[in-house]
């Protein structure tokens, strides 16, 4: 396992042996599970009417297939890195060390933890409503609204729906306020429950499949326009975003077992089995619900709710309130990954002396990091109280910004000044995978719809990071300060 200190001065000294430190316990079963949950989790469920509707039609499909592309090459970059650089942290590892771990890596990797405060709670916030969403399937006094923010219209109306997502927030943490080898075992359990959910929701769409109906494209569905395009760019930013979690078993690389071997292939295996099982449950659900329908009559509860309308015009209602049960579960495993994942991102940053080193410390007894998993699920109840499609947007555009673009660069410039580096894994094609990764994204950001909303929160954080990092950098004399401080 790698080991960090406190501050750049002393980089080589050992931990105290006293000190508690993570432990290899992870198997791969167990870190694939856990990636899959985190992909798996409620999005697909309460996002396939949205991604129908951007395209409108079945030419959706194709924001499946782009974002299933784009998932591929950019899992190649972290396979590849993942491997090289099994730690706490992921992208926080290994930001620093291709920018420079005395240089501009540090910013860089600073800038990254700073954007994970945001960027996490949002993703952990976007899987609780999800869960809420559901339960007001249930019971539909859920859905009430408690009052209005009529003055501040990015909240939108506070419902009983917030409140719910609020409250599941809460047990997440306290279930993961535990040690990693018991976590494993629940994480079984609960992947169970998400592979079930998928699965009834294909087998139900499927024995009751209309061929004529999933593929009825309307008139000019693939002229190469403006519309088109703008539509596929806000497709593939929503399935983007629901197979965003492949890289889940990075962020707990220092807790992984045979690191070089488990991650690459945790991270590529979960992407093709979740891209398939999409694909398939896309389909099957246009079978059964016409896409004029997701687009125009649903209501906006039972368009969140589609998969229990599937079931319900299948096998009945009781099916229905079934599924709606699974996917709540399905919900509540993705948010519990999701956060055990990201808690260990300001523990490594801090434990490098690159983030306030009150995220440094671990549980006493049972060594996790418990100050980091307590700031996270914090924020994520916080945010549970904004509306869904700009917690979504939000997230996605900040994440693009602010690491997936900085560490497709960052690859092949390690690449270029480390060519005999120890890689237990080198991705294929290298380096189309950044480079199509790359373009993808930037796709993203640009073509669709009021892209500049999200563009501007991205600039805001990454603003108030550079702000924070450089008069922290020069209060304790750290690059670009440390070699004036010398002269």
């Amino acid at each position: 396992m790698a080991k960090f200190t406190n501050s750049p001065a002393d980089a080589t000294a050992n931990p105290s042996p006293a000190a508690p430190k993570l432990a290899r316990q992870v198997s791969f079963g167990s870190a694939l599970s856990l990636n899959m949950m985190n992909m798996i989790g409620v999005g697909p469920f309460i996002t396939l009417p949205l991604v129908v509707i951007a395209m409108g039609g079945p030419q959706a499909m194709l924001g499946w297939v782009l974002g299933a592309v784009i998932a591929i090459c950019d899992g190649l970059v972290w396979a590849e890195l993942g491997a090289m650089m099994p730690q706490a942290g992921g992208s926080y590892a290994y930001l620093r060390e291709m920018y420079g771990r005395d240089r501009a890596g540090r910013l860089a990797s600073f800038l990254y933890v700073w954007q994970m405060g945001f960027s996490a709670p949002l993703s952990i916030a976007s899987g609780c409503i999800g869960l809420a969403q559901y339960a007001a399937y249930l019971w539909s006094p859920l859905a009430n609204r408690v009052f209005s923010h009529s003055n501040l219209p990015w909240l939108g109306d506070l419902r009983y729906t917030s409140l719910a997502a609020a409250a599941t927030c809460a047990v997440t943490v306290a279930l993961l306020y535990r040690n990693v080898r018991s976590i494993t075992r629940l994480a079984w359990i609960l992947w169970a429950g998400v592979l079930i959910t998928i699965t009834s929701v294909i087998v139900a769409g499927f024995t009751h499949f209309h061929s004529a109906q999933a593929f009825s494209f309307p008139s000019g569905a693939f002229h190469p326009g403006h519309v088109f395009f703008s539509g596929l760019g806000a497709a593939t930013l929503i399935a983007t975003y629901d197979y965003w979690g492949y890289y889940n078993v990075a962020f707990l690389g220092g807790e992984i077992r045979e690191p070089g071997r488990a991650i690459p292939r945790a991270i590529l295996i979960s992407i093709f089995i979740v891209a398939v099982l999409y694909l398939l449950m896309n389909v099957s659900v246009l079978g059964v619900i016409p896409w004029q329908e997701m687009n125009s009559s649903i209501n906006t509860q039972g368009r969140f709710a589609v998969v229990a309308l599937v079931m319900q015009r299948t096998f009945g209602a009781t099916a229905a309130r079934i599924i709606a049960l699974l996917v709540m579960w399905t919900a509540f495993a993705s948010v519990f990954a999701l956060l055990l994942g990201y808690s260990r991102v300001p523990y490594a940053a801090a434990l490098d002396g690159n983030y306030f080193k009150i995220f440094a410390r671990l549980h006493p007894r049972e060594a996790f990091p418990n100050v980091s998993l307590l700031a996270l699920g914090t924020v994520a109840t916080f945010f549970c109280f904004f509306d869904l499609s700009n917690v979504i947007a939000a997230l996605v555009a900040i994440r693009i910004i602010l690491q997936f673009l900085l560490q497709h660069v960052g690859v092949i410039l390690l690449r270029i000044r480390e060519p005999d580096r120890d890689r237990p894994f080198r991705m294929w094609l290298y380096p189309l995978p950044p480079v199509l990764a790359g373009i993808g994204f930037l796709f993203i950001l640009i073509s669709r719809p009021n892209a500049s909303r999200e563009l501007r929160y991205g600039a805001m954080i990454a603003i108030s990071g550079l702000l924070i990092y450089f008069v922290r950098a020069r209060y304790r004399r750290e690059w670009p300060f440390a070699k004036q401080a010398q002269t």
